[in-house]
Protein backbone atom coordinates (compact mmCIF):
# COMPACT_ATOMS: atom_id res chain seq x y z
CA UNK A 1 0.00 0.00 0.00
CA UNK A 2 1.03 3.63 -0.40
CA UNK A 3 3.15 4.95 2.44
CA UNK A 4 4.56 8.41 2.98
CA UNK A 5 6.86 8.82 5.98
CA UNK A 6 7.98 12.30 6.96
CA UNK A 7 10.95 13.14 9.14
CA UNK A 8 13.15 16.08 10.04
CA UNK A 9 10.82 18.27 12.06
CA UNK A 10 11.72 19.82 15.37
CA UNK A 11 12.24 22.98 17.36
CA UNK A 12 14.33 25.73 15.78
CA UNK A 13 14.99 29.37 16.57
CA UNK A 14 13.78 32.14 14.27
CA UNK A 15 16.17 32.52 11.37
CA UNK A 16 17.21 28.88 11.56
CA UNK A 17 16.89 26.06 9.06
CA UNK A 18 15.37 22.61 8.87
CA UNK A 19 15.22 19.97 6.17
CA UNK A 20 12.15 17.77 5.97
CA UNK A 21 12.22 14.42 4.21
CA UNK A 22 9.40 12.27 2.87
CA UNK A 23 10.15 8.66 1.99
CA UNK A 24 7.57 7.18 -0.37
CA UNK A 25 6.66 3.59 -1.19
CA UNK A 26 3.85 1.56 -2.69
CA UNK A 27 3.40 3.51 -5.93
CA UNK A 28 5.36 4.64 -8.99
CA UNK A 29 7.03 7.65 -7.41
CA UNK A 30 8.38 9.07 -10.68
CA UNK A 31 4.84 9.36 -12.06
CA UNK A 32 3.46 11.45 -9.20
CA UNK A 33 3.58 15.13 -8.45
CA UNK A 34 4.68 15.52 -4.83
CA UNK A 35 3.77 18.29 -2.43
CA UNK A 36 4.24 19.61 1.08
CA UNK A 37 1.32 21.07 3.01
CA UNK A 38 1.17 22.51 6.51
CA UNK A 39 -1.49 23.06 9.12
CA UNK A 40 -1.13 25.46 12.02
CA UNK A 41 -3.37 25.25 15.10
CA UNK A 42 -6.82 26.63 14.34
CA UNK A 43 -6.05 27.07 10.65
CA UNK A 44 -6.84 25.15 7.49
CA UNK A 45 -4.25 22.98 5.81
CA UNK A 46 -2.41 24.95 3.12
CA UNK A 47 -0.14 24.12 0.23
CA UNK A 48 3.48 25.04 0.89
CA UNK A 49 5.29 23.71 -2.18
CA UNK A 50 4.76 21.34 -5.09
CA UNK A 51 7.10 19.62 -7.51
CA UNK A 52 5.94 18.01 -10.73
CA UNK A 53 7.21 14.79 -12.27
CA UNK A 54 9.41 16.93 -14.51
CA UNK A 55 10.80 19.01 -11.66
CA UNK A 56 8.68 22.15 -12.06
CA UNK A 57 8.16 23.78 -8.68
CA UNK A 58 5.50 26.02 -7.18
CA UNK A 59 5.54 27.77 -3.81
CA UNK A 60 3.15 29.60 -1.56
CA UNK A 61 3.89 33.31 -1.58
CA UNK A 62 4.68 33.18 2.13
CA UNK A 63 7.64 30.83 1.63
CA UNK A 64 9.05 31.94 -1.74
CA UNK A 65 12.76 32.59 -1.54
CA UNK A 66 13.06 30.76 1.79
CA UNK A 67 11.90 27.18 1.08
CA UNK A 68 13.07 24.78 -1.61
CA UNK A 69 11.36 21.56 -2.64
CA UNK A 70 13.33 18.84 -4.40
CA UNK A 71 12.99 15.17 -5.27
CA UNK A 72 15.09 12.16 -6.15
CA UNK A 73 13.17 9.57 -8.14
CA UNK A 74 15.86 6.94 -7.58
CA UNK A 75 15.49 7.31 -3.81
CA UNK A 76 11.70 7.76 -3.83
CA UNK A 77 12.19 10.78 -1.63
CA UNK A 78 11.07 14.40 -1.61
CA UNK A 79 12.64 17.09 0.58
CA UNK A 80 11.67 20.50 1.81
CA UNK A 81 14.62 22.72 2.71
CA UNK A 82 13.40 25.51 4.97
CA UNK A 83 15.65 28.52 5.61
CA UNK A 84 15.11 31.80 7.43
CA UNK A 85 12.34 30.23 9.45
CA UNK A 86 9.79 32.47 11.13
CA UNK A 87 7.43 31.83 14.06
CA UNK A 88 4.54 31.85 11.61
CA UNK A 89 6.04 28.78 9.91
CA UNK A 90 5.14 26.78 13.02
CA UNK A 91 2.81 23.96 11.93
CA UNK A 92 2.50 20.27 11.27
CA UNK A 93 3.99 19.61 7.85
CA UNK A 94 2.49 16.88 5.66
CA UNK A 95 3.80 15.14 2.58
CA UNK A 96 1.22 14.58 -0.17
CA UNK A 97 1.08 12.43 -3.28
CA UNK A 98 -1.86 12.97 -5.64
CA UNK A 99 -1.52 9.63 -7.47
CA UNK A 100 -4.01 8.33 -10.03
CA UNK A 101 -7.44 9.22 -8.62
CA UNK A 102 -6.41 9.30 -4.97
CA UNK A 103 -4.56 11.66 -2.67
CA UNK A 104 -2.19 10.14 -0.13
CA UNK A 105 -0.88 11.76 3.03
CA UNK A 106 1.86 11.12 5.51
CA UNK A 107 1.37 11.29 9.26
CA UNK A 108 2.94 14.73 9.53
CA UNK A 109 5.97 16.15 11.28
CA UNK A 110 5.87 19.04 13.74
CA UNK A 111 7.92 22.16 13.04
CA UNK A 112 8.11 24.71 15.82
CA UNK A 113 9.90 28.03 15.34
CA UNK A 114 10.44 29.75 18.65
CA UNK A 115 13.11 31.45 20.70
Amino acid sequence: QVQLVESGGGLVQPGGSLRLSCAASGFIFSLSTMAWYRQAPGKERELVARISTGGTTNYADSVKGRFTISRDNTKHTVWLQMNSLKPEDTAVYYCNAPYLKSSYWGQGTQVTVSS
